[in-house]
């Protein structure tokens, strides 16, 4: 017996059942795929410039100055939040220099020795001079500097680390 080229219906219902499962699988799946994807695709940046406050906080020739600050990071759905230090140190009213209070041996903070000038690492004996020059110890480069501006009367430095 030949097949009638209509439509039967249960044929009908089972069509429309999976032709609206399919529409509403794709309406509900669609915004879950952005969600569960959409972290990984965010491109992180940090360059930022931070706000050290405003310049007149940091004399001329007055001891270097340390400034600490936090940055987070969003990671997917991972926040951290990292705690950063500076030194300020106003040179003239004109040139400010700010140093990472990083050393660069081997990344401990060092800790400005008002009594001898200089900026020390307790880990293995690392000094820098008051502007951030290798004086002794096993580092192989000075201090890093961070770049810095005045905008409104405020000193800001660009930062760049994650």
């Amino acid at each position: 017996m030949a097949k009638s080229p209509h439509l039967t219906r249960n044929e009908f219902v089972k069509t429309m059942l999976a032709v609206l499962g399919t529409v509403m699988g794709v309406v509900v799946g669609l915004p879950a795929v952005g969600y569960l994807v959409g972290p990984f695709l965010k491109v992180s940046s940090s360059d930022v410039w931070v706000p050290l406050g405003p310049l007149e906080n940091y004399p001329v020739g007055t001891p270097p100055t340390l400034f600490s600050f936090t940055r987070t990071k969003v990671n997917g759905w991972e926040r951290t939040t990292n705690s950063y230090g500076c030194y300020v140190y106003r040179e003239t009213a004109a040139h400010t220099i700010v140093f990472s209070n990083v050393c660069t041996h081997l990344a401990c903070r060092v800790k400005w020795e008002q009594a001898d000038q200089m900026y020390h690492c307790p880990c293995h004996d690392a000094e820098f001079g008051p502007k951030g020059q290798i004086i002794q110890g096993p580092q192989t480069r000075p201090m890093d500097r961070y770049e810095n501006k005045v905008e409104n009367g405020t000193l800001m430095i660009h930062f760049t680390k994650g």
